[in-house]
Formats: structure tokens, sequence, C-alpha cells
């Protein structure tokens, strides 16, 4: 059976997504050419250890363990692609035009600036090695750091500076750390790491502007900073699709359908650039997390070879799931919820190890874990089964997950 040994896929985006794509496509059996194409100049490297081993000097970098030329992939690193052209199948890019005959979009996702910031002195956000790079001195100065933003990147941030023996002020618009991600009665524990850890949280703080040394809040109150790190959030890198006829959504991603196949002919997406429809959660979701970037290009891989071998489609559906390290806890989240789901505790919040689950006609649909790594993975498994829940025994702190089902 022919695995395409005609055809080019080429591969917009040297993350995570899109190098998983091109490792799948080879170990999925795809014997045509494969290009992969980077806008950053660094061979293709792993976001998480930005925030941590890298920027604390630990990791002088985080590359993929992939050999790409033994498995015959072709990087064209530093190209910066400028648009696409669906029904020509060509990509233009800054270095001239690129045929293909499968697109995938794998561009990832943009921090969020904040306006009025730019240029200014001081200023950093954290996504790029380059951006770990250049905030890995600020650090080993001592600093004092106002953190903008206590969402997941401003809390890992923060929990690094601290290590490094920083001064840190978050500042937060919201009453609470995380709200954009957790409902209030779960965030609100959490804001107690802070102190915990000697770091100060200044939630309703809205920022006025920035200048050199200082931030200033729209209370009037002045905040000296050495260095200001940004962390109010991430939007899909898919400006460069302008024009081209690619249905995006509302939160201006690829919307792709259940098979990852976005609106023009021959073109995927994957990773935090793209949403998809859950069947199981009947929405449609736009996961901005490690885990979505390395199982989706599996699926990607399969349709592509599946659309030469005959083989049906196979659909992406999976429990979303990330995780993250901040003021000396792990927290682990899988699944999704809504506010009209059953919230329910195992253990005690005030404690150093607890979870919550949320419930939706009996069965658990989400769950966070708090240092009990135990609950995550049988919880997930539980999540992915469907299986009804005794809301009673799974209350229980000292029962393992898997034996509190209905």
């Amino acid at each position: 059976m022919s695995t395409s040994p005609g055809r080019r896929v080429v591969v917009v985006g040297a993350g995570m997504a899109g190098v998983q794509t091109a490792v799948a496509l080879r170990e999925q059996g795809f014997t045509g050419t494969v290009t992969v194409i980077g806008a950053e100049p660094h061979q293709p490297y792993d976001r998480p250890p930005l925030s941590k081993a890298v920027l604390l000097g630990k990791s002088e970098g985080s590359a993929f363990d992939v050999d790409f030329e033994a498995l015959g992939i072709e990087l064209r690193l530093g190209c910066e692609v400028l648009g696409v052209r669906p029904g020509e199948h060509e990509l233009d890019t800054e270095t001239g035009l690129v045929p293909y005959d499968v697109l995938v979009l794998a561009t990832g996702a943009e921090p969020i600036t904040l306006p009025g910031t730019e240029g200014v002195p001081g200023v950093h956000l954290l996504r790029t090695l380059d951006d770990a790079e250049r905030l890995r001195p600020v650090l080993a100065r001592q600093h004092d750091i106002v953190v903008v933003g206590a969402g997941w990147i401003g809390a890992e941030f923060a929990t690094a500076a601290r290590e490094a023996g920083c001064a840190v002020t978050v500042v937060e618009a919201a009453d609470r750390p995380l709200a954009g991600a957790l409902p209030a009665e779960v965030a609100a524990p959490m804001a107690a790491w802070y102190a915990d850890a000697g770091t100060e949280l200044r939630t309703h703080a809205r920022v006025e502007h920035i200048e050199p040394g200082a931030v200033v809040l729209d209370d009037g109150s002045r905040l000296s900073a050495g260095a200001v790190v940004v962390g109010i959030g991430a939007r899909p890198a898919t400006a460069w699709l302008a024009g081209a006829g690619i249905e995006l959504g509302a939160h201006h991603e690829v919307v792709a359908d259940a098979y990852l196949r976005t609106s023009a002919p021959d073109v995927y997406a994957v990773g935090d650039c793209a949403s998809f429809p859950s069947g199981r959660y009947g929405e449609r979701l736009l996961v901005h997390h490690w885990d979505n970037a390395l199982q989706g290009p599996r699926t990607v891989a399969a349709n592509i070879i599946g659309e030469t071998t005959g083989e049906p489609p196979a659909a992406y559906d999976p429990v979303p799931y990330f995780w993250s390290e901040q003021f000396g806890r792990f927290v682990q989240y899988a699944g999704h919820h809504t506010a009209a789901d059953t919230t329910l505790w195992r253990g005690d919040p005030a404690g150093p190890a607890w979870s919550v689950c949320w419930l939706r006609e009996s069965r658990l649909v989400a769950l966070l874990a708090v240092g009990r790594p135990r609950d995550l993975a049988q919880g997930r498994r539980l999540i992915e089964a469907g299986t009804p829940m005794d809301p009673q025994l799974l209350a229980d702190p000292a029962r393992p997950m898997k034996t509190a089902t209905a």
C-alpha cells in the first residue's frame, strides 16, 4: 500500500506541534518529502524548560532530541512565512514561494503585549528562547521584579525569580490568581502560595503605565521595578493567514474539524493555533498546552497518510491535560469543566496536597490535583472511560479514585 512517495508535506511552525507532526509522519511510514519551516533561527526546542531550567541557568537550551537528517526531515529555520494561497497550493515566504501537496499549520501562540509598553526598557515577555536568554542575567543580578498577570506563566516565572533571589511583586487586575482558568473557590487557596514563597501578590491592581524603573498602577501607586515581565495570556499566531480564505474563530484561531482539517483543501491545523470540536465535551476547544501539541500531530499524520491508503480518518477528541510547577507545588489538570458542573473537593486546600473534581451527570469531566499525582493518573482514565462516580466515596481523599465508582 502506498505511503505517498511523491507527496510533499510542508509544516509551518517548528515548535512542539510542528516537529511532532513531522516525526509522526515518518514513524507512521510516510515516505514523501517533509519540510518544517520555522521563523526562529534556533534548532527546534521545547518551551516548558524556558521558565525553569533555561531561565535559571541550569540548562543552556532545550532542543528536541530529534535527528532530523536521519529521518529525512528538511528544516528551514529563520524563515518567516508571509501568507498562503490554498488555491495554488503555495506558501509565500520571505525567501520565495514554497509549493506543497499537504500543508500543516502549527504556528502556535504568541504572547499578548501590554499596550504602551513596546520599546520601554526593562519590559520582557517569556515565550521564546531569546526571551529566556534576555531574562537570565536579569535574574542573576537579583533585580526587583514586577510580574504583570497571575496566570500560569506569571506564577511559574515568579517562582523562578524567587529561587534566583529576586524580590518579586505580582500584580493582577482580577480579584484572584488564575481568574481566567479556575473558579474563585478553587483559585482562592492558591493566593496564599505567593506569600508563603515571599512573593507579594496584589489583586485588583490594574497597570496604568510602565516607565523605566517603575510600574504605575491605576490607583496612583508606584512599584519599583528593575525589570517587568508581562504574562497576561497568549493568542493564536495566525495574523499571517489574513486574506487566505482559511476560516478563523472568535479567538483568531484556525477552525479545524474533528479530523484537524481546516476549511481549505489539503490544509490541517494542530496545536495552540487551532480549535477543534470535542464530542466528549460537546463544544469547541482551544487548548494552549504542551500535551495538546504532543498528541494532535499523531492524528494529523495518520489522516494525511490515510488520504492515500484509504483508511477512514481518525477523530481527535483528547482529554486535555497540563501541569504547572509553582511555589514548590506540582499542579496538574485533566479534562474540561464549565460553571454548570458540580464541584467536589478531595482534601483540605489549606494543606499541601488536595484535589478538586468536576462532575457532570455523575461522570467525572475534569480534575485539578495539587501534589496528588495518583489522583490525576486515575482521574484521567476515569474521564476517558466516562465512568459513573459515587460523589460520597469520591470526596474521601484517603480512598483511591478508581474505587469511588458508582
